[in-house]
Parts: structure tokens; C-alpha cells; sequence
């Protein structure tokens, strides 16, 4: 137990480390490229800290570990929304342009409501996991049209100037750090889980989901404090996105997987109300004449409460 916890510790120095020249390399790729924080992080970024994510979902259905693969996908949609952005809202308000505000998460709220509508026969099977992934090449579509407008935080601060090949380097070897540190964590922490003798989808929920949101939980912040927020919000609406209609969808190609009541009665109404309450501050800080809207550090505060609330429910609740 004591070399897992050492280990853990390890990972995190490696995961800050890493996220900071991630976050780096992603910028100048982003000034580089003529792209905007906002759309650089709908992409590269929610891509690359959903990696994780997607090849645990994919080792857990060929193992025939599904359920793991379905805690982890709702798991890191919790933390994304009550852990990273809360933390990251504390750290610095994040402005919104017109079109996440009344688009992305708009499309957001409608992925998590489709999502629940399928998994409400508390079964994942084939057909629901093709209409999932057909959901997300209408994501992709959104994603193009997002190149063509303009984000109201075009204007970046503090990003590095850097050769395109330092750029690349800063990036791609920030992103593997990431990831791998946050393997490192999760191996840990499901070993320590596993010796306490907690359950596969707890582990998913909790252990592997957490584990696996500590790269954007890592980027985020540091996006935050280089004053490149909009990238935290791009990379968390993105990587949910991916998380719903990617990860969630593997296990589901492999047959049908049967899934815990709790998975819909509890699971899916956390991630519908922390989507809720993330689309509706947004919307209730809109400002139209200036086009834009502001989440403050308020809302972080409830998301981070209704976070914890959540592991209250998921620990001490039946």
C-alpha cells in the first residue's frame, strides 16, 4: 500500500510537470496554425486528455470488463464538469463566446439526453452504440464550422514564442507524459482500490474516472493561470463530447452489456444536472450586447459541491 501511494505522489509532480508544457506547445500550435485557443482545445486538446479514456474503455470491453468502461466514460464526465472546471473557476472566471454559450453546450445538454434515453432499458447494446458514434460525426460537423468563427478570446496572452518543431516537441511530449502519468495513477489507485475490495463500476465511477480526468483536471488550471481559460472550457466541452459518444459507445460494439439500475437512476442524473447547471449559468451570465457570457467563481463553487455531494451519494447512500 505504501508503494502505491508513492507512486501516486510521483504521478502527480509528472502530471503538473507535463501539463505545463502541454499547454505551451498547444498554444503555439494554435497562434501557430492561425487557430484560436477555443478551437485548439475542442481538438487536439479534448482528443489527446480523452486518450486515456478511450483505450481503457477498449482494453475493459475485450477483457469483458464493460462496466468498468461505462463507470469510467460517466465517471470522467462528472469530474470533467464538478472537479476540473469547478477547480478551474475558483482559479480564474472564464469568458464565453456566442457560439459555446448558445451552441456547443446546447449540443452538450442534447448528447447527455440522448444518452440517458438510450440507457434508460439499463442496457447497452450494439444498435445504441452505433447511434452514439453517428452523434459524433454531427459533432465533427460542428467542430469544422467552429474554424470558420471567430472566438471572442482570439486575443491570447502569454503564449510562448516557439520554432514549430519546439511547439510539436513541447506538445506531443507533454501529452505523452500526461498520459502516462495518469496511467501510472490510476494503476495505483486500482490496486489500492482493489485491496479494499471495492466494486468494478465503483472503481470506474471513482478511481479510474478521476485518474483519467487529471490530465484536463492538470491542463486546465494551467490554461487558467497562462490566462488561456477559453482552452480549459474548449477541452472539457470536447472531451465529454468524446467520453458520451466515443468511450461510452466501444463496450456496446462488442454485444450487449447489462448495466446496474444505479447507472441511470444515479449516474446519468449527475452528469444531466452538472451539464444543467453548467448550460444554465452560462446562459443566465449572457450579455448580449457584448456577445458573451461569464462563469464565475460562484459557479465553480456549486459544480465542486455538487461533485462532492455526489461521492456522499455514491459512498453512504444505497
Amino acid at each position: 500500500m505504501l508503494w502505491y501511494s508513492a507512486v501516486i505522489a510521483a504521478g502527480l509532480v509528472a502530471l503538473v510537470w507535463s501539463a505545463d508544457r502541454f499547454v505551451d506547445g498547444a498554444s503555439a500550435i494554435a497562434k501557430r496554425a492561425g487557430l484560436t485557443p477555443m478551437l485548439i482545445g475542442l481538438t487536439i486538446v479534448s482528443v489527446g486528455t480523452s486518450a486515456p479514456e478511450i483505450l481503457i474503455s477498449v482494453m475493459s470491453a475485450l477483457a469483458g470488463s464493460g462496466e468498468l468502461a461505462v463507470g469510467n466514460a460517466l465517471g470522467s464526465n462528472i469530474a470533467n464538469v464538478g472537479l476540473v472546471l469547478g477547480v478551474t473557476l475558483l482559479v480564474s472566471p472564464i469568458t464565453l463566446g456566442r457560439s459555446t454559450t448558445l451552441i456547443d453546450l446546447p449540443l452538450l445538454m442534447a448528447a447527455v439526453l440522448l444518452t440517458w434515453g438510450l440507457l434508460a432499458d439499463h442496457q447497452l447494446d450494439p444498435s445504441d452504440s452505433i447511434i452514439l458514434l453517428g452523434t459524433l460525426g454531427l459533432f465533427f460537423i460542428r467542430i469544422a464550422q467552429h474554424a470558420k468563427t471567430p472566438s471572442i478570446n482570439s486575443e491570447s496572452r502569454d503564449i510562448p514564442e516557439m520554432s514549430n518543431a519546439a511547439a510539436w516537441l513541447s506538445f506531443l511530449g507533454g501529452l505523452i507524459l500526461l498520459i502516462g502519468s495518469s496511467r501510472v495513477l490510476v494503476w495505483a489507485a486500482s490496486h489500492i482500490a482493489q485491496t479494499l475490495g471495492v466494486s468494478e463500476l465503483v472503481i470506474g465511477l471513482t478511481i479510474v474516472a478521476v485518474g483519467t480526468s487529471l490530465p484536463e483536471l492538470a491542463a486546465a488550471i494551467m490554461s487558467a493561470t497562462k490566462g488561456h481559460a477559453d482552452m480549459a472550457i474548449g477541452a472539457i466541452v470536447g472531451s465529454n463530447m468524446f467520453n458520451i459518444l466515443l468511450v461510452l459507445a466501444i463496450p456496446g460494439l462488442w454485444g450487449t452489456l447489462p448495466l446496474e439500475t444505479a447507472v441511470v437512476s444515479r449516474d446519468m442524473v449527475v452528469v444531466f444536472l452538472t451539464t444543467l447547471i453548467l448550460a444554465m449559468a452560462a446562459l443566465w451570465r449572457w450579455n448580449g450586447a457584448l456577445g458573451a457570457g461569464t462563469l464565475s467563481t460562484g459557479t465553480g463553487g456549486t459544480l465542486l459541491t455538487l461533485y462532492v455531494a455526489y461521492y456522499g451519494w455514491l459512498f453512504y447512500l444505497p
